[in-house]
């Protein structure tokens, strides 16, 4: 099994860490420095927008007060799916009324497609943008307008209404996800109404997974307004901000009329008892998030920089990821940065063979990553010091 050092360190704690050497090192010295060898082998994880820090020390201790002394409570279906609607809609001041959960964002965005298009109410989506809509539209063979974005790699708004004119399902992915940008509240308000305004019955799906570490003061988020309208649905996720990426936590906020026709598609008992203590817990741990979009924000703008200097454009992030005109085939980059030690992200056509997407680990693993990216772009890292 490969642990990483940090993993290795956070998983045992200071006390841990002394039980680990008082367990390893009496009965075999050279067992704990292969672990941690092995860790110095381990790739630096920057393909997958996850939060390198993991989930709040809220969470974790919820997770272990659920497992308790004998672990029976993980033995029986869960019983907080209320409790944790409840605490949304207290942070996010809705109903009850306005909140679905579920196993992640992923069976969201699979529902609302499944219930809010057709063969002949088709899906209009970004290109490139999250491609889960796309994926499960072609799966049950609803046809898919994919439009081009903008030269600034952002949402195509204007063309995205222009083809949604009959559409079952408007995706809007904002932050976008490859290209790290978004559009501005100005500009999604304009949007959502024009669309509403030609097309009553299209529904409206904005996407806010990245919400949280959005620094532009223009964005901000649709709830307000998802609240009001049974045509505008708001995806939020614990996988991100918060750092539950591997316990799959995902919600909606929307009106009572379109979440009533999405439970249909509801699965039962879908969530953990873990998870949901997990997102529960962190909901009220104030620090936590403010902590993580600080870090972010410090290693997202290292990482932005040494780009500039090296003489390669990123676009303007506002996300934990971050997508460079690296002047060479995404694939080309990928396997070169893994030959060395580093992850980063899959082709994102039709912009796979000039841009790469990066994700943002911790301040070390970007100085780390900027090394091999000196190396891998055959540029000096003296020139970006």
């Amino acid at each position: 099994m490969s642990v990483s050092r940090r993993a290795f360190v956070q998983t045992l704690g200071v006390g841990g860490a002394g039980l680990a050497f008082a367990r390893f090192v009496p009965g075999d010295s050279g067992v704990l420095e292969a672990v941690l060898a092995a860790a110095d082998a381990t790739p630096l994880l920057l393909h997958n927008n996850e939060n390198p820090v993991g989930p709040s020390r809220a969470a974790v201790e919820a997770m272990r007060g659920i497992i308790g002394a004998t672990a029976a409570p993980v033995g029986r279906y869960p019983t907080n799916k209320a409790t944790l609607i409840k605490s949304l809609a207290t942070k996010h001041d809705v109903s009850q009324d306005n909140v679905m959960v579920a196993c992640g964002s992923t069976e969201l965005l699979r529902i609302a497609v499944q219930v809010f298009t057709s063969k002949s109410s088709p899906l209009v989506t970004g290109a490139p943008t999250y491609e889960e809509c796309t994926g499960y539209a072609q799966l049950i063979q609803t046809p898919v307008q994919a439009v081009k974005l903008e030269d600034r790699l952002r949402l195509d708004l204007a063309a995205m209404a222009a083809a949604s004119s009959g559409a079952g399902l408007v995706y809007i992915n904002n932050p976008n996800n490859p290209t790290a940008t978004i559009q501005p509240a100005s500009a999604i308000d304009g949007f959502i109404s024009e669309v509403l305004k030609a097309s009553p019955k299209t529904t409206i799906l904005v996407d806010e997974a990245y919400h949280d570490y959005v620094t532009d003061p223009a964005h901000k988020s649709q709830i307000p307004l998802a609240v009001q309208n049974p045509r505008v649905i708001v995806a939020r996720t614990f996988s991100k901000a918060y750092g539950m990426a591997g316990l799959r936590i995902g919600y909606v906020i929307a009106h009572p009329d379109a979440l009533k026709v999405m439970k249909k598609w509801e699965a039962t008992a879908a969530m953990s008892v873990l998870s949901m203590g997990a997102a529960i817990a962190s909901i009220s741990d104030q620090a936590h998030i403010p902590a993580e979009v600080k870090r972010n924000t410090e290693a997202r703008q290292f990482t932005l920089d040494w780009f500039k200097k090296a003489g390669f454009d990123a676009t303007d992030s506002q996300a934990n990821f971050i997508f460079v005109n690296t002047k060479r085939p995404a694939a080309a980059f990928r396997d070169a940065c893994r030959a060395n030690g580093v992850l980063v992200g899959r082709d994102f056509p039709p912009l796979a063979q000039t841009h790469a997407r990066i994700s943002i680990g911790t301040m070390e693993e970007m100085r780390k990553a900027t090394e091999v990216f000196g190396k891998v772009l055959s540029t000096a890292t003296t020139a970006a010091a």
